[in-house]
Formats: structure tokens, sequence, C-alpha cells
């Protein structure tokens, strides 16, 4: 674990709290909740199919992916996937809907609450790798890669 108070600079030490063991702060009694990141992603259709990304960047070098990515403290879920979109595909998208919310259990870093949401390409958009994507394919649903 090896944290230290945000308030006071000690040391964290390990306590259960809620039959959880979670840091806390043996000075002022902080405790460093372990709170999930949340994340926004779309599944965008465009010319029969569905727009996938390979990615550029680690983690997942060379996998493909739906473009999304993590939600901004100061911005609405929505907003973050199509910002996501723009910088991943190069294309501004429009949502149509909501597909779900999902829990990513991870085990090296914090678990990941995923928004799902459904969009399509607006109108006079082209698709293009963004800096973060090797390439940008459309796929037929049922000629999916893994992702």
């Amino acid at each position: 674990m090896g944290h230290f108070c945000v308030n006071c600079g000690s040391p964290l030490g390990v306590q259960m709290i809620e039959g959880r063991e979670l840091e806390v702060c043996p000075a002022d009694g902080f405790v460093l909740w372990r709170d999930p990141k949340v994340a926004a992603a779309v599944v965008v259709e465009a010319d029969g199919g569905v727009v996938l990304g390979r990615r550029a960047i680690e983690p997942g070098y060379g996998e493909w992916c739906l473009p999304g990515g993590f939600v901004n403290d100061d911005e609405d879920p929505a907003d973050a996937a199509v910002r996501e979109c723009q910088e991943e595909i190069n294309a501004r998208v429009e949502l149509t809907g909501l597909l779900g919310t999902y829990h990513v259990a991870k085990t090296t870093a914090s678990s990941i609450v995923g928004i799902a949401y459904r969009g399509r390409v607006a109108e006079g958009e082209t698709l293009s790798a963004g800096p973060e994507m090797l390439e940008v394919r459309v796929f037929r649903p049922d000629a999916l890669p893994p992702v």
C-alpha cells in the first residue's frame, strides 16, 4: 500500500473499516477510500457496422477497442463520451441512447464504472485515427475482432 495522508503527510496504516482493509492515518483518522474511476465508451454505428479503434498506447497497445476513456471531474459522462470519440476517431458523434453501466474489477488499479452509450457518426464527418489509435475501422457485427 505505502501511501501518505493528504492532510498531514503521515504514513498511512491499515485498518478494517466496514469489513474492508483500508489505509488510515494514525494521526488524524483520514481514510483513503478505494473509489472507482468513471469511464465512458460509445458503440458508434456507421455504414452498417460498429466503429473500433486499434490502440496506439498502453494498456492494450495494438488491441481493438470502442472509442472511450475516463470522465474528467468537471465533465458530464455523455460529454466525455463525445469528447473521447472526437479525440480517438476524429469524428463528431451524436449519442442516440444509453446502453448500460458496468463494473469492471481491476487487480492492479482502481476498479472502473463504465458507462456505455450508443451513437452515430454526425453527418458530414469522416473517420480517422487520432493520436491514441493506430487505425480506425468499421466492422460488421458478424466480423468483430476480440475487444
